[in-house]
């Protein structure tokens, strides 16, 4: 009786250390199903939603009919050629605006003196109008890519240089003090302690920057210039083809979805160190 006894406990404390069997369906399987199913909605309403509304093609085209104008652009328009142009602008955007406004928000941080003196002057340009530079851009540099990439720098700066700014004044005073006590010059100081607290941050602000350099390179090409998917933009809406401007927002909303997942996974590849929570929103 004893023994029959202990093979029962036996048994119930093998399957309480057992894990539960996690469902099919969970984590990352339901999420990418849902996110497809929204995708499959929204596409079927697209194709058979203007018909039942009896909606003008000029007005809102039918998904397919913006498939086969992708095709068409694809073979007469040069669309790859736009695209690599409008993405190479972004790429030199994103990295030159990102690259200045990292170096002036760790400047003002560590220097109040020097943040009282110029952020004045940096908060007028940043409440300017950026579309409002574009001509005058084109102006100084003509019909290039230049105006294009210093408009996208000019969007992308802001958002990293005040993510640096903000992580740089807020980094633990008891670590740089410990550094301090082991006789750490400034750089050391900076280099082991302020910079790796200001990564989260940064990486924050090149989140939203690597999708404002496509606004910035759009609002360029719209103003002036031949070349580029805001060329095309503006090519579509002078001809009343309403399927080539839906095509060139959707190569312009890929472009920046790319550059967005680009971040992303740098992020992953510096910050692997610090813990995650179970759920995000990428």
């Amino acid at each position: 009786m004893s023994v029959s006894v202990s093979n029962e406990n036996a048994s119930a404390a093998a399957g309480a250390a057992r894990p539960a069997a996690r469902p099919f369906f969970s984590g990352k399987v339901a999420t990418a199903a849902g996110s497809l199913l929204v995708l499959l909605v929204f596409l079927a309403a697209w194709e058979w939603g203007p018909g039942l509304l009896k909606m003008p093609e000029f007005i809102l085209p039918r998904f397919s009919r913006v498939v086969q104008e992708f095709g068409h652009m694809w073979q007469t328009s040069e669309l790859l050629m736009h695209s690599g142009i409008t993405a190479f602008e972004v790429i030199v955007g994103f990295i030159l605006g990102a690259l200045l406004g990292l170096v002036v928000g760790v400047v003002l941080g560590l220097s109040p003196t020097t943040e009282s003196i110029l952020s004045p002057y940096i908060l007028a340009l940043q409440i300017a109008p950026k579309v409002a530079f574009a001509p005058l851009f084109v102006m100084w540099l003509g019909y290039t890519i230049y105006p294009k990439i210093l408009v996208a720098i000019l969007i992308v700066f802001f958002p990293v240089m005040i993510n640096v700014l903000s992580a740089v004044r807020t980094v633990d005073p008891d670590m740089v003090n410990l550094v301090r006590t082991l006789n750490a010059s400034r750089w050391q100081i900076f280099r082991l302690v302020e910079f790796p607290s200001a990564l989260p941050a940064l990486f924050s602000g090149l989140r939203i920057a690597s999708t404002l350099a496509v606004i910035g390179v759009t609002v360029g090409e719209l103003v002036g210039g031949n070349l580029g998917l805001g060329f095309l933009l503006v090519d579509g809406e002078g001809q009343g083809n309403t399927s080539a401007v839906f095509v060139t927002i959707a190569v312009l909303t890929l472009i920046g979805i790319v550059a967005y997942a680009g971040v992303v996974w740098a992020e992953k590849r510096v910050l692997h160190y610090l813990p995650r929570a179970a759920t995000t929103t990428v």
